[in-house]
């Protein structure tokens, strides 16, 4: 890792395949590359089930803020990467709402045609401010 940044692995085989970290932290900055449904194998949860697949996504989520000592409210931003958004949309913004609760950060969700792994409907990237 470059100096003056601090990262977050998940132990997954595809961060060293792919050649990247699941968080880069810059200065108070930190940025979350796109979580999915899997468990802390890997292995894909909630295949064709689009509310078990955002919520172990955010539980995802969860983890990379728990190592910072952060909690949601650090938030600034998601950016939310569906397939067939028409279909799923009502199910991510309630669960996206009820993630956050009262706190709202920016947010874009944009339909995609295909994600990494096949039985993906979602995944999830944000930025978060650590202190200010």
């Amino acid at each position: 890792m470059q100096s003056g940044f601090k990262s977050y692995d998940a132990g997954m085989p595809w961060e060293k395949i792919y050649g990247f970290t699941q968080t880069i932290q810059a200065g108070a900055t930190l940025y979350i590359s796109g979580q999915v449904s899997v468990d802390a194998q890997g292995n894909f949860i909630g295949e064709e089930d689009i509310e078990l697949q955002v919520r172990t996504t955010f539980a995802n989520l969860d983890r990379i803020l728990a190592f910072y000592k952060i909690g949601r409210e650090r938030i600034v931003q998601t950016t939310v990467y569906a397939k067939n958004l028409r279909r799923n949309f009502d199910d991510i913004a309630r669960l996206h709402s009820e993630y956050f609760g009262e706190h709202r950060p920016t947010s874009t969700c944009l339909e995609v045609a295909e994600l990494a792994l096949p039985e993906q409907l979602i995944e999830i990237a944000a930025i978060a401010v650590i202190a200010q």
